[in-house]
């Protein structure tokens, strides 16, 4: 019997450190949003990897679902599998032995916030983008730079101030295409 854990931050950027699972045999850890279960692959791999009278051990709700339906729908995968699952903020546990209705109903309440709190995050982040493209601050994504464009127009005999210039771009970014 194995304590399995699994922990989930959104981003890159972001730090795993504050999901403190405590002592475990083996853990599965991404950087990707919660918004799908289905396109997380170290949340797959727990799934696959949990076996009968596994316990798995994740910090909160949300950081294993965003959508209250992948939520009850990987609760029900592990618990159908005879793996338990505890959630350490809820101080929740579901297995298939317990029926508590109440911590069915916390569970219920607790992901459809993490859904809701999704929602809210993706309708700000639609405003704000709108906003600032109404202010001509908000182009989409990482500007690509036409590195063509600036070893011909070296080519044709500009500095780098003159081409930095006409590019729109800072003369180090010129240094980096041409030296690079």
């Amino acid at each position: 019997m194995a304590t399995i854990g699994y922990r989930r931050v959104s981003s890159e950027g972001q730090n795993l450190d504050r999901q403190d699972l405590g002592e475990l045999d083996k853990v599965f850890e991404e950087k990707l949003s919660g918004k799908s279960a289905k396109d997380r692959p170290a949340l797959q791999a727990m799934i696959d990897y949990a076996r009968e009278g596994d316990s798995v051990v994740v910090y909160s709700i949300d950081r294993l679902a965003r959508d209250l339906r992948d939520l009850q729908d990987i609760i029900s995968t592990l618990n159908d599998k005879g793996v338990e699952i505890t959630f350490k903020t809820e101080h929740l546990t579901f297995s298939a032995d317990a029926d508590d209705a109440f911590a069915k109903l916390q569970l219920q309440m607790m992901g459809a916030f993490a859904e809701f709190e999704r929602n809210i995050i993706r309708r700000r982040q639609a405003e704000g983008i709108a906003k600032a493209k109404a202010q001509g601050k908000f182009k989409g994504g990482k500007r690509r730079i036409n590195r063509d464009k600036v070893q011909q127009l070296r080519d044709d005999g500009l500095s780098t101030y003159k081409i930095a210039e006409e590019m729109g771009i800072s003369r180090m970014s010129v240094h980096r295409i041409l030296n690079g």
